[in-house]
């Protein structure tokens, strides 16, 4: 669980090119070049609370050409997918779809799963995205169907909404395991 108000003992701006990268690279699932481009900007000093530092990021990825922001979308996985049950989802993601129950789905909740999932990619052309904390699988499952009927403008800026709120959970879980560590 994430230590609410948890910031970090080092500001991420005072962080050198390589350590920020390799702290935050994989803050946005296999897009390590949202790091590297905030970085490459520049960075603002004072990014002490996860969310100053997710703004930053958020703000590199709405920068960024529909291309990239695409590829963004494209690297996340399907949830209660193939690659969750062959144990293929980074750290983050299995957790995340760990604590939404998605890796105990009952046979039925699997075979809607893997529908969705199909028919969604093949609407949208990038995987179902949602914050899936504090979610239960019956209502990620609504979600789902209520999303999959959207026009595709309107579901690309909700699925980066999602992305971004990832982001900034992801964050504050980093924070919050610094303060840990640090209390120790």
């Amino acid at each position: 669980m994430t230590e609410p108000g948890a910031r970090f003992a080092t500001d991420p701006a005072a962080l050198d090119r390589a350590a920020f990268v390799g702290r935050f690279g994989g803050v946005y699932e296999h897009s390590p070049w949202v790091a590297e481009g905030a970085w490459d900007a520049g960075l603002p000093a004072g990014l002490h609370a996860p969310s100053a530092l997710a703004a930053v990021l958020a703000a590199r990825v709405e920068a960024a050409s529909p291309a990239q922001r695409l590829e963004l979308l494209r690297a996340h996985p399907d949830l209660a997918g193939k690659l969750a049950l062959a144990g293929g989802l980074t750290a983050a993601s299995s957790a995340e779809q760990a604590g939404a129950g998605l890796d105990r789905c009952t046979p039925e909740e699997f075979a809607a799963f893997t529908e969705l999932n199909a028919a969604y990619r093949a609407r949208f052309g990038f995987p179902y995205i949602i914050a899936v904390r504090g979610r239960t699988r019956q209502e990620i499952l609504a979600d789902f169907r209520t999303r999959a009927a959207r026009d595709p403008q309107t579901e690309f800026a909700a699925a980066l909404v999602h992305v971004h709120r990832i982001a900034l959970l992801r964050l504050e879980a980093l924070a919050a395991a610094e303060a840990a560590e640090a209390g120790r």
